[in-house]
């Protein structure tokens, strides 16, 4: 666990000096071995999920934080490619004897991209609207809904009071309900975000892609790209193209990783792969009357060959999970073998549920790059241990309204890529509508414990999830990212949703 000693009472992050630089060569060219300093940088990004708003409080959909977070909007403190917490607004902070409350001093040459001085009032501000009742973004919301109050002590000190001490809550400040927004932009979220990171919002082009510029004016280490295009694709073979042709300089997550062989010449590719905390998740609507039996969700995930799925589905590329847990959270054990596949004790456990012919279950897929090829496997998989499933594709805007926030499915998958997001579980109102008071209660008392205790009952938490089978937990997204060999500083492994572009630089041939 890298949360900050609380015996120490101030962290001052490695790297802090670097920050406060003033902004001097913020409109220098790169001057890389190789490069021209005067060439234009520009980047164009494949991705495959675009952004239904640009609104990060009215929206949990990842690809919105994908484009934003880090680039765009800025937190106080940040996660870096190993999981460790970092200093980015705030250069220094101290922790309360009691673990409530913190003080944050900002640094003082921050500010927004319009020119205007980041202070305290600004975060106060940004923290009220991801609190504020009703905010659509709930997921961000419950995250935050441990403070008590939040307050600018002056112009560059903000005091959070929690209420209650949180052993999670710095690294939920470290992603999207942490951001700080140009109070001159609460009125444009959805159409013109504006923050204080080194790239600018420049356009949204609906169903085709979304443009970043160079913020001239950052008050940081300054980003040696020009402009920064994310172009979104629905069908994988379709970006690949793009990228064999030249089109793309970066595929930011490849969605067919069996095509990996067509980028092995290193003198034209670099090929990215490490980590993420990315959960492919089968989620079971424990409000559907069988799935509320845990004899039928324990059938569900004997009936279901794991590693076949991910042979098939994603390339083989991806770890074997059984909780909510991915080996990067000091917390992780390994618990995939906790329902091994074995068709025979799934018929078994069906029969004893008093399912053993009949179960009808509807299997809503968004359409993402995984989705279509989990939904035929997994309902070939259970079909042969007697459950009959009705795979039904549907957009991804579809599955967030119906699906995520109004609970209209049976049995589906997406990836959840939020870090250390098993405290999801923890409310009944989320989609799948888990209710454990005995894990509800180990979240809790770990959250409120000091390191060695809270890891412990995480722990023990992760064993209830896996052993109560509250969902199929499939197995863990790689990091697979393809990339021009002239185009460097892209992070080897993902620990959160940001497509983080603030340290790339491209050489010029």
């Amino acid at each position: 666990m890298q949360l900050p000693e609380v015996t120490r009472r101030t962290v001052l992050g490695a790297g802090t000096a670097a920050l406060a630089l003033p902004t001097l060569a913020a409109c220098q060219k790169s001057n890389l071995p190789g490069s021209d300093p005067d060439a234009e940088r520009t980047l164009v990004v494949g991705a495959s999920d675009e952004p239904q708003t640009m609104d990060l409080t009215a929206n949990a959909q990842a690809a919105i934080p994908q484009v934003l977070l880090y680039n765009v909007y800025e937190t106080m403190v940040r996660i870096d490619s190993e999981g460790k917490l970092r200093p980015l607004l705030a250069t220094a902070w101290t922790i309360s004897e009691d673990r409530k409350t913190y003080r944050f001093t900002l640094n003082e040459h921050a500010k927004f991209a319009s020119g205007t001085k980041l202070e305290a009032d600004a975060v106060v501000k940004s923290l009220e609207l991801f609190r504020k009742e009703g905010v659509g973004n709930k997921a961000q919301a419950a995250k935050m809904s441990v403070i008590e109050s939040v307050k600018a002590e002056d112009p560059r000190t903000v005091v959070i009071t929690l209420k209650r001490p949180s052993m999670l809550w710095l690294y939920d400040l470290a992603g999207t309900g942490g951001v700080v927004i140009d109070p001159a932009g609460m009125s444009t979220l959805a159409e013109r975000p504006m923050g204080s990171g080194p790239f600018v919002f420049d356009s949204h082009q609906r169903g085709s892609s979304v443009t970043l510029k160079r913020n001239s004016e950052y008050w940081g280490t300054p980003t040696r790209i020009d402009e920064v295009t994310f172009r979104y694709f629905t069908d994988a073979n379709a970006m690949n193209g793009a990228m064999l042709a030249g089109d793309l300089d970066i595929i930011s997550d490849l969605t067919a990783p069996e095509s990996l062989d067509q980028f092995t010449d290193t003198s034209r590719f670099t090929v990215i792969e490490g980590t993420t905390n990315g959960e492919v998740v089968l989620g079971m609507n424990h409000k559907n009357a069988a799935l509320g039996k845990k004899q039928v969700r324990q059938a569900i995930c004997h009936a279901i060959d794991r590693q076949a799925l991910v042979d098939s589905v994603w390339g083989g590329k991806g770890t074997m999970i059984g909780s909510m847990v991915p080996p990067s959270d000091p917390w992780y054990e390994d618990l995939s073998k906790t329902y091994p596949f074995d068709p025979a004790k799934a018929r078994e456990l069906l029969k004893e549920a008093g399912h053993a012919t009949g179960l009808k279950l509807n299997f809503r897929v968004p359409a993402l790059p995984y989705g279509p090829g989990v939904g035929k496997f997994v309902a070939s998989q259970l079909k042969d241990v007697g459950i009959d499933v009705r795979v039904e594709d549907i957009d991804f805007n579809t599955w967030i309204n119906e699906v995520f926030v109004g609970g209209k499915y049976d049995l589906t998958v997406v990836a959840h890529v939020e870090p250390r997001d098993i405290v999801s579980w923890t409310n009944k109102d989320y989609y799948w509508h888990y209710d454990n008071p005995e894990f509800n209660r180990l979240i809790a008392e770990a959250d409120s414990s000091d390191e060695a205790t809270g890891i412990e009952k995480m722990k023990q938490a992760a064993r209830i999830l896996a052993e109560d089978a509250a969902a199929d937990f499939l197995w863990l997204f790689p990091r697979l990212c393809i990339t021009k060999a002239s185009v460097q500083g892209i992070p080897t492994n993902s620990t959160g949703v940001s497509f983080d572009l603030t340290g790339a630089t491209v050489r010029s041939s």
